[in-house]
């Protein structure tokens, strides 16, 4: 069921399943709660599962110009300390890994682990920044020809065709969200700083699930990042781009579930 809560003054809409220790989950730019639908049927057997419509995406409010990655962790928390949850497991595709970093930087004693799903922790490169501005324009111009031609291109080109329909899918949930929330997130993920040193001193267990084919988050930079964390686990998906949770639903899925009962059985350990 989706419900709300008053966020620094604006809604901020959850979803809350199942019952037991509590993993949360965190979509990314363009997308929303509803990524996680299945997810959340699934892990909610063995879990509490929160999923976050994050500032500006999905039913929850535009609140200011830029939403910084830590505005947006800080909206995460409101939620659990909302539904008084002391410690989970987050895992945060693209964009919600980048909160995630910031939710670890903010409130490592909340965590029992986490994991960066089509994500990363370096800050943007300035030929990034730069993107971003261009792409801030365009969305300006026009927000629509941009969420027609950014959705297809974060999956691996041999899975176009096969997922679609998950593809219209999402174009059509993109198109909700408005186009300040959609400039406010670029703003935020332009500005967000490094956090790899939050990977060197965070002593819980970080998941990494990358796409070989995904052109965004580069293999060789995560895998790197991923030897920096003091315990870490990787799972490179073959024949997937950015959105593992569609082109390898199941395997995805699995890994996760497995991942939060090791974190779990560690923190109890």
């Amino acid at each position: 069921m989706d419900t709300s809560i008053n966020f620094q003054y604006h809604q901020l809409y959850y979803s809350l399943s199942g019952k037991g220790q509590t993993i949360v989950l965190l979509h990314g730019f363009l997308e929303s709660m509803d990524i996680w639908s299945e997810f959340s049927s699934q892990l909610s057997k063995e879990f509490q599962v929160i999923s976050i419509d994050l500032p500006g995406h999905g039913k929850s409010s535009c609140i200011s110009e830029t939403h910084s990655m830590d505005l947006m962790a800080e909206s995460v928390k409101a939620v659990m300390d909302h539904l008084k949850i002391q410690n989970c497991v987050m895992i945060g595709h693209s964009m919600g890994g980048y909160v995630t970093l910031a939710f670890a930087a903010k409130y490592p004693e909340n965590l029992n682990g986490f994991g960066l799903f089509h994500s990363h922790a370096a800050a943007d490169s300035d030929e990034v920044k730069l993107n971003r501005e261009k792409t801030i324009q365009l969305i300006e111009n026009d927000r629509m020809g941009f969420i027609q031609m950014f959705i297809p291109g974060l999956f691996a080109t041999a899975n176009r065709k096969k997922f679609d329909m998950a593809i219209q899918i999402l174009k059509k949930q993109a198109a909700e969200t408005p186009k300040d929330g959609i400039i406010a997130a670029l703003r935020g993920m332009k500005e967000r700083p490094d956090r790899t040193p939050v990977l060197k001193a965070i002593q819980h267990p970080v998941l990494f699930i990358l796409g070989k084919e995904d052109t965004r988050i580069l293999l060789d930079m995560a895998m790197e990042q991923a030897s920096q964390a003091n315990r870490s686990e990787i799972q490179i998906l073959k024949e997937v781009g950015h959105m593992g949770y569609i082109e390898d639903e199941q395997y995805t899925l699995n890994t996760i579930k497995y991942f939060t009962k090791k974190c779990f059985l560690n923190y109890s350990d």
